[in-house]
């Protein structure tokens, strides 16, 4: 289905909980108050929803969190969402704590890619940025993923005084295994407003003067809107993700559903549509109805650049990463 602009939307995040085994500072501080199950889509009702995004073009799937990983069954519902005639591609976001446990039933339940969240490759800063001491286990899932054949995106968000000298460290991941280093420029939702984030075009020109070959890859590597180089010799590819510097809205293709069933049109704005009550009580047509709504509801741009604008006061993790 395309938009009043003539977007193509083909592309949908489903975030699946709002729990999270680590505390980012950005995206899930301390003291945030979670949500009852009863409040939550059930894997039933989210099947409910993918079925009916299928019949509008919508073919392509993110399961996000929270941490996803932490909801039992998360391969299961994978496994279903695959199964659905008319879907091409299943992916994850996750911070890696658990992947290593959970691969072989990810691979069998058909997940086609999955993308990891790391900041840092050091220990202490790590506890520091996350609340919790789980960088062996990040690292350990991220060479199984490649090992297993997955293919694997590492996504560093970088920040003015944390870890913005640690982007050749993050970035020599992708010389000796065949990942993608991918830098995020900082969301000002949530906690991240109060963040100092990194511009990527100032990270970009770093790259260049010291790795003076790296040259624009113009191959597809996924669904969303990052902008991918190769530096010669390497395994893998750097790339970057710049809502603030570089917006991409023209081309966006995607719409959020929150773990209650909110349909996000855009992350920079609140204006959603339930789903959630058609999806427990309704019809097919209710859902799709909803569905057809937030499509037809997405703006023409983001104003992330203008925060005095944005109207989205939830925290990252409520929305779905």
């Amino acid at each position: 289905m395309k938009d009043l602009q003539g977007r193509d939307i083909n592309y949908m995040r489903i975030s699946i909980t709002d729990r999270c085994n680590l505390r980012c500072k950005y995206c899930m501080p301390d003291g945030i108050e979670l949500l009852p199950m009863s409040e939550i889509l059930s894997f039933e009702e989210i099947i409910r929803v993918c079925r009916q995004a299928v019949e509008l073009g919508i073919t392509r799937f993110k399961i996000t969190g929270g941490e996803p990983l932490v909801r039992k069954g998360c391969a299961s519902l994978i496994r279903e969402i695959k199964r659905l005639p008319g879907v091409e591609q299943v992916t994850m976001t996750t911070n890696g704590v658990l992947l290593s446990g959970y691969l072989e039933q990810l691979s069998e339940a058909g997940l086609d890619a999955v993308n990891i969240s790391l900041d840092t490759l050091h220990r202490k800063e790590f506890a520091e940025l996350t609340g919790a001491d789980h960088l062996p286990e990040v690292l350990e899932s991220i060479d199984a993923a490649v090992e297993s054949g997955l293919r694997v995106k590492v996504n560093a968000v970088l920040q003015k005084g944390k870890n913005a000298d640690e982007w050749q460290q993050l970035l020599e991941l992708a010389k000796d295994r065949p990942l993608d280093v991918r830098f995020i420029e900082m969301m000002p939702i949530g906690r991240g407003r109060e963040c100092m984030g990194i511009a990527n075009d100032e990270l970009l020109k770093q790259i260049q003067e010291n790795y003076p070959e790296v040259c624009k890859d113009e191959r597809v590597h996924g669904n969303g809107p990052a902008v991918y180089y190769h530096i010669p010799g390497f395994a893998g590819s750097v790339g970057f993700i710049s809502a603030i510097h570089g917006v991409f809205c023209s081309s966006c293709n995607r719409i959020r559903m929150t773990a209650t069933g909110d349909l996000k049109p855009c992350l920079c704005y609140q204006d959603s549509v339930s789903v959630r009550e058609a999806a427990r009580y309704g019809t097919d047509e209710e859902v799709r109805a909803r569905l057809e709504e937030a499509i037809t509801m997405k703006p023409k741009q983001h104003c992330f650049d203008e925060e005095q604008d944005i109207t989205e006061q939830r925290k990252m993790v409520q929305i779905g990463g």
